[in-house]
């Protein structure tokens, strides 16, 4: 039953590893992988005095950690207010409104995005009905809010898709624990922090590791869609500088060895983050 499966491994996942070979070569499209030749560590050297490269690593692990740090307790919360309601059609509603950005392509959102940013846009026109801006302007040209709108627009995107762990996992309390809490007076916030919270901790690490693992990772889709010439300085990332210097500039040893140390970091950032989770769970890993 599971050899279908390992063959599948072994063909597109392993097999294809060869590859990274070329990070080690100067390999042209008029190259095999075997005839390329061998350069050794010189893409790794010019990665690290590649300015554009860093700049790229800034803005990756500055929008990563906004969204770490705003959208991972967001699904959360949301989750528990949700489990919170009383309604089921109403609970029901606000699960299928919350689910429905998850199910748009960024080129979609990007283009509603662009719309309500631009000087005739939505956000232009609540803002001088507050009195916040006197004069309109493109808000997707400015790139010192290009992290906020990138942070923001993933969380909206992705917020509600990420409370369907933390529902399954609350739907699974015994519901005598509340009984009993209720019995000795625990407030709802009581009932929350000493059972709800407590319940949910092993798939809140297993979330975060996942999350932490993938910080070097940052939206490509979304970066294609939302970057332009203003605000590339604030937009580029790291999977978007790999794709432009490796499909746009055909520097594909660069782009794989750029890709290649990513990689490895990001495993790197999966152990740390399982061990130090591990403390969170009595010495008890969830991967």
């Amino acid at each position: 039953m599971v050899l279908p499966g390992i063959l599948f491994m072994i063909v597109f996942c392993y097999i294809p590893i060869y590859g990274l070979t070329i990070a080690f070569k100067n390999y042209t499209v008029i190259d095999t992988l075997s005839s390329a030749p061998w350069v050794g560590l010189d893409n790794f050297r010019i990665i690290m005095s590649d300015k554009y490269f860093w700049d790229a690593v800034v803005n990756t692990l500055g929008i990563s950690f906004l969204k770490l740090g705003i959208g991972f307790v967001i699904p959360i919360i949301l989750a528990i207010m949700i489990y919170e309601l009383n309604s089921g059609r109403f609970k029901k509603f606000v699960q299928t409104v919350s689910y429905l950005p998850h199910f748009l392509s960024w080129i979609v959102l990007g283009g509603m995005l662009i719309t309500w940013f631009s000087t005739t846009g939505l956000f232009n026109e609540l803002l001088l009905g507050l009195g916040i801006i006197s004069q309109p302007q493109n808000i997707l040209l400015d790139a010192g809010k290009y992290w906020w709108i990138a942070t923001l627009s993933d969380i909206w995107k992705e917020a509600g898709w990420g409370t369907i762990l933390y529902l399954a996992i609350m739907s699974k309390i015994d519901p005598t624990y509340y009984e009993a809490a209720k019995i000795d007076g625990a407030s709802r916030m009581r009932q929350i922090w000493n059972i709800t919270l407590p319940n949910m901790k092993s798939i809140i690490s297993l979330n975060l590791i996942l999350t932490v693992s993938g910080l070097l990772g940052s939206n490509l889709d979304q970066t294609l869609v939302l970057m332009n010439s203003q605000n590339r300085e604030k937009a580029e990332v790291i999977n978007s500088y790999v794709y432009r210097m490796g499909m746009s500039q055909g520097d594909f040893s660069y782009a794989t060895a750029v890709g290649l140390g990513v990689s490895i970091i990001s495993v790197i950032l999966l152990v740390t983050a399982n061990k130090i989770t591990s403390k969170l769970n009595d010495n008890q890993s969830v991967l």
